[in-house]
């Protein structure tokens, strides 16, 4: 179990488009601690979903953290746009395919005065985060392929989860860990036992009837 306090992160790309400022005000009023917003370029990932002018009207509607997920090439050029936009926290790839310093990307999101993050898809290996642990608020396990909602939970992530705090630990560091996809009740409590803490849920908020009991269930796993 994390000693991190457990925080219920909607994914945004869930929500009825058609009337967003609702949805954001129905998750806010329901409990939500963050809100996720997923970037995607149609690139990186096979979909396209939205910029920063979204992330701008977001922020508009609300001074929860907004926790941005640039699933996109080149995310050193759009940084500081994002920033700019309201983000507070900012996610970026490992992954070469992401065409982009890490290193010198989680430098711009901490000097531009964002969190940052960095997280890695199922199919990369963990020892590719390893040398950037010192220099991140924020670590995301993906457990789905990252690019379309509504996936189903990869259990053996939780490894990856396991070694996330393992190395917290024993570095002395301070980053929170974040999973993100299939996120139910049962994820949930399985990622909690594993040692994460901060829980991006799309699907099983937006498509439950009670969006309150939705984020009270998956933080009390």
């Amino acid at each position: 179990m994390t000693a991190h306090r457990i925080l219920v992160a909607p994914s945004i790309l869930a929500a009825d488009f058609g009337h967003l400022a609702k949805e954001v005000g129905s998750v806010i009023a329901a409990g939500a601690d963050w809100l996720h917003l997923d970037i995607m370029d149609g690139q990186f990932v096979d979909n396209i979903s939205f910029g920063p002018g979204i992330v701008q009207l977001i922020r508009g509607l609300t001074t929860l953290p907004l926790d941005v997920h640039l699933m996109i090439e080149r995310a050193d050029h759009y940084v500081p746009r994002f920033l700019e936009a309201g983000a507070n926290s900012i996610t970026v790839h490992v992954e070469a395919e992401a065409k982009h310093d890490v290193a010198a990307t989680l430098r711009l999101i901490r000097e531009g005065g964002g969190r940052a993050g960095l997280t890695l898809n199922p199919a990369t290996p963990f020892a590719t985060v390893e040398p950037h642990l010192p220099n991140v608020d924020l670590l995301l396990i993906m457990t789905v392929h990252p690019g379309f909602g509504g996936q189903s939970f990869r259990p053996e992530m939780m490894e990856k989860v396991q070694r996330a705090g393992q190395l917290r630990d024993s570095l002395g560091l301070e980053y929170e860990i974040e999973v993100d996809g299939g996120i139910n009740v049962e994820t949930a409590r399985l990622s909690i036992e594993n040692g994460a803490n901060v829980l991006v849920a799309g699907t099983s908020i937006f498509k439950h009837a009670d969006y309150a009991e939705a984020i009270r269930s998956l933080r009390d796993g």
